[in-house]
């Protein structure tokens, strides 16, 4: 028997507010409504509820009837699928009619609408995202969902290999949840399922790769989750590249250790970027953003000159040039790869240089070098690199004397 509770009557989304209402308006005159999956997990184990999805007996055109009636926004999303979009104020709420497979191959397989409960749970993926709970607050669990999620064991409904065909992303989804909601080995069937099935990894879209990797690389068990992959041999096809593991975990341990919050473009920084054609080869297999790539790029170019050893001055001419974000990524990838301690004072004193000093512009400007003699032209964008670079080796100064020393400087060697 699971120790979580078969209710979730104090749950003050489910009695007030939007949630309560769409119920109201479907669960009534012979349908029933219930919300599904995350949110009922979520909430039975004490963590934030975010999106909260809603099944229902209706059919989809019921439930465009009822929101009409009733003034709610109804945006028919997936409707093919079963799916309208409900709008209550600027909140949406997917309300998906109950579904039964008729025949199963892949993302395309064909269903059907339904009325059972049971069958709509048992096409999901896990059986802790199988749960439902009534507006009554009772929770309801046809497949073992509830000792699972008490166990924080993440398994697949009925047989994890044909869950697995049918969406292929559910390998992702597998290792990611249980980094998530698990603890412990992950389950053998499921993890055995994975590795039978890995060549359909090739199938996926880049894009829903990426979106189920940076999740995963930032849940929980993260650590343990991308170690179990490594060893199946899965993180090498999707990432097309040796990972670094060593590296990955301590950016981990840094980031905890540091206070630093984590983030799924530093950690996969840390997990597959040594050079620079590892952020390009990673651009174009995940189809990530251009600022993302940008800030891969930028790790990959720079993190060999950082160590704990870098000067105040040095430090703070890096961050005028990368800006505090980069600069806090090549500092934390550099601290990664280190044998340096994930609590060194050095590291940390130059990790929170953002906070503590405020970037000056260059107080050089054109119209500082053109009175000085030095027409438009390359002479006078050279020039102003050359008093640009002179203000930063010289720490910045906001002497007046000393910036209009330079000045002169960079005016007699164009000059002369």
């Amino acid at each position: 028997m699971s120790g979580l509770p078969a209710h979730l009557r104090d749950a003050a989304w489910l009695v007030n507010g939007p949630v309560a209402q769409i119920l109201d308006l479907l669960d009534r005159d012979g349908e029933e409504a219930r919300v599904v999956g995350g949110a009922v997990r979520n909430a039975l184990i004490g963590q934030p509820v975010h999106e909260i999805d809603i099944a229902t007996t209706a059919q989809p055109d019921e439930v465009l009837r009822r929101a009409q009636n009733a003034g709610l926004r109804a945006v028919p999303t997936g409707i093919d699928h079963g799916t309208i979009t409900l709008l209550s104020g600027d909140t949406p709420f997917e309300v998906t009619t109950l579904r039964e497979d008729v025949e199963t191959y892949g993302r395309k397989a064909k269903v059907a609408f339904g009325r059972d409960w049971r069958r709509d749970a048992e096409r999901r993926d896990f059986t802790m995202n199988a749960l439902s709970v009534s507006r009554d607050g009772v929770v309801h669990d046809y497949v073992g969902g509830l000792a699972d999620l008490d166990a924080r064991h993440v398994r697949f409904i009925g047989d994890a290999t044909q869950r697995i065909a049918e969406d292929y992303l559910r390998i992702l989804r597998f290792f990611r949840f249980h980094a998530a909601y698990g603890e412990g080995e992950p389950d053998p069937a499921a993890l055995h399922a994975c590795i039978a099935r890995r060549e359909g990894l090739g199938a996926l879209s880049r894009e829903r790769v990426r979106t189920e990797l940076m999740k995963l690389l930032v849940a929980r068990g993260a650590a343990a989750a991308i170690q179990a992959m490594s060893e199946s041999g899965l993180l090498v096809t999707i990432l097309g590249g040796v990972p670094y593991l060593v590296s990955f975990t301590r950016m981990i341990a840094i980031e905890a250790a540091a206070g630093a919050a984590p983030d799924a473009v530093r950690r996969l920084g840390a997990l597959a970027v040594f050079v620079g054609e590892d952020a390009d080869r990673l651009f174009e297999r995940l189809r990530l953003s251009n600022a993302e790539f940008d800030r891969l790029r930028s790790m990959a170019d720079g993190w060999r000159r950082v160590s704990a050893g870098l000067s105040a001055p040095d430090a703070r001419a890096l961050l005028y040039r990368l800006g505090p974000t980069a600069f806090s990524d090549r500092l934390l990838l550099a601290w990664s790869r280190s044998q340096d301690a994930a609590d060194d004072s050095r590291w940390r004193t130059f990790l929170e240089l953002p906070a503590r000093w405020q970037v000056p512009s260059c107080p050089i400007g054109a119209a500082d070098l053109m009175e000085r003699g030095i027409p438009k032209g390359p002479a006078l964008g050279a020039a102003l690199r050359e008093a640009e670079a002179a203000w930063i080796a010289a720490d910045f100064p906001s002497d007046a004397a000393v910036i209009a020393a330079i000045a002169d400087r960079a005016t007699a060697n164009r000059t002369s």
